[in-house]
């Protein structure tokens, strides 16, 4: 990219202990909005001003692949998630920006279009009855319209000790069961199985009709992955905590999953991903990514993959409100994350398309950064 007039002034953060929002302002006055990555989000902040935004104030405003690049050689010896959590926020805000300046949604931007997009009712809980599961996903089935729904089996990095004994092999069929038929099926293990359990468990869910059944293994275990993967021919998924891309690059090149799931907060933004999605295509393999809550992820991964040729069948839409994720309520105007017909829409305004809610920025934890003058 040639170099562009427009160069980066000063970096702003809005953060609780939940979520940080990231405004860019360029010395030409334009301004873009992005988000580091959710969770621990006020020690995430500390560290975009302290190791990201010294390297990026001053720089190229537009040029998001050089810019990260830079800063992740300058910053060689904290390698890592908070590092990509936090440059995450770079990311997303010069991508809302180039978009503005564009006048296009970010979609646009990467060759693709808004509009509709078929999502995956994702459910995050573990501590609920699998009757009580199947009756708020048949509810939310004709409510809303989704004819596509994930719910958990194992517990978090259980070690094949169960959320409560049983409860996989009861949860498995009394959902699938109550969903019914033309209603794709998706299961995720959260890294809680060994690969001799994962296979039985494999078994059941094929046995009852489920299509993607998402980190078996405790992820960090490439090859577990890749031997459930290899004993099954349902779908078997993972990569969301994954951030390091040659640890994609392994993941992709011995097959240890069947689709790719990088999340655009954990990798370190929308740039970074998107060559984790493009390592993926050359590979034949799609790429479903990881958006479990309503925040700005959600958002960015619409126009990912309203755009990338590997894109998944469905967007990951999380289900859960106040009770689960208080923190992630009135973070924006308006309804971006309305569904109608089981579909989502990718915002078809400039940039993301969005608009961060001031009431929510007053309460937040403000720092900033901006170029001496």
């Amino acid at each position: 990219m040639t170099h562009s007039a427009h160069h980066i002034a000063k970096l702003e953060t809005f953060a609780n202990e939940f979520v940080c929002f990231v405004k860019l302002t360029t010395d030409t006055g334009h301004v873009g909005w992005g988000q580091t990555s959710t969770y621990n989000a006020d020690i995430t902040a500390t560290i975009f001003h302290r190791q990201v935004a010294p390297w990026a104030l001053g720089a190229d405003a537009l040029d998001i692949d050089t810019l990260v690049n830079i800063i992740e050689r300058r910053e060689h010896k904290y390698p890592g998630s908070y590092r990509c959590r936090a440059v995450a926020g770079l990311d997303t805000a010069m991508w809302d920006l180039r978009g503005k300046l564009a006048q296009k949604p970010v979609v646009e931007l990467l060759g693709g279009t808004a509009g509709p997009l078929r999502a995956y009712a994702s459910s995050m809980k573990r501590d609920i009855t699998p009757q009580d599961e199947a009756a708020r996903l048949v509810r939310l089935r004709d409510e809303k319209g989704f004819d596509a729904f994930k719910w958990r089996v194992a517990a978090e990095c259980g070690a094949d000790v169960d959320e409560w004994p049983g409860r996989t092999e009861e949860v498995v069929p009394v959902v699938a069961r109550a969903l019914g038929d033309g209603i794709a099926k998706l299961v995720d293990a959260n890294s809680g199985f060994s690969v001799k359990r994962a296979i039985e468990v494999g078994q059941l869910l094929q046995a009852e009709g489920i299509s993607h059944f998402e980190e078996p293994c405790p992820y960090w275990h490439l090859e577990q992955s890749r031997q459930v993967t290899e004993a099954l021919t349902l779908d078997v998924t993972g990569g969301e905590q994954d951030w390091d891309l040659s640890t994609w690059a392994r993941m992709i090149e011995m097959r240890a999953v069947d689709i790719v799931q990088p999340d655009v907060m954990y990798m370190g933004g929308l740039s970074r991903t998107l060559q984790v999605a493009a390592m993926a295509a050359q590979a034949g393999l799609p790429c479903t990514p990881h958006s479990a809550n309503l925040s700005l992820v959600t958002i960015c991964t619409m126009h990912l993959l309203g755009a990338i040729p590997n894109a998944g069948k469905y967007l990951e839409f999380s289900i859960e409100g106040p009770d689960y994720y208080p923190w992630q309520e009135n973070l924006f105007l308006g309804d971006p994350f309305a569904i109608t017909d089981g579909k989502a829409s990718i915002p078809a305004g400039p940039g993301w398309g969005v608009e961060v809610n001031p009431t929510w920025l007053q309460t937040a934890s403000y720092q900033a950064s901006e170029v001496k003058a």
